[in-house]
């Protein structure tokens, strides 16, 4: 009996993960930024297109975990990205008011200022410059050089 129950709520949990990302249905933007690709596969080329963090998307279609999405309020902004970049709960952007983009985002991960300051205060002596050099790395475009390089399949 149990292990229909289990059953049960596995069906319910992916019906649910299905059901967010639906052609047709809308969902946000919940990391700083994505570029769009003009393909679903990990190698596919940045087509240009660029969306922010809290940005309205519809979701075109679907091809594994990744999804073709495009903007609600740009319809030139159209391409593919991974399903992990959105969110089905609205993202209310930092463009208004006082809050910055960055302060938004991380206000949706429960680090606010509030707590940023208790966190100053305990610790005077933090430097996050190596922290932000090592979020400004990507990686895809060294990856594709090298897999071309070598004469090796990027799989796509």
């Amino acid at each position: 009996m149990k292990k229909i129950y289990i059953l049960m709520i596995m069906g319910l949990v992916t019906a649910g993960f299905l059901s967010a990302q639906t052609k047709g249905s809308t969902m946000y933007v919940a990391v700083k930024k994505v570029d769009l690709k003009s393909g679903s596969g990990f190698f596919s080329s940045k087509n240009g297109k660029m969306l922010n963090y809290a940005d309205k998307v519809t979701i075109l279609s679907v091809s594994g975990k990744n999804v073709e999405v495009q903007s609600t309020t740009d319809t030139s902004k159209k391409g593919w990205t991974a399903y992990a970049n959105l969110s089905a709960k609205q993202i209310v952007s930092g463009s208004t008011g006082t809050t910055s983009q960055d302060d938004a985002a991380l206000a949706g991960k429960g680090f606010n200022k509030e707590v940023e300051e208790a966190y100053k205060k305990d610790k005077t002596d933090l430097d996050f410059n190596k922290v932000d050099k090592v979020e400004a790395i990507t990686v895809e475009d060294d990856i594709e050089a090298f897999l071309t390089n070598g004469n090796l399949s990027t799989g796509g």
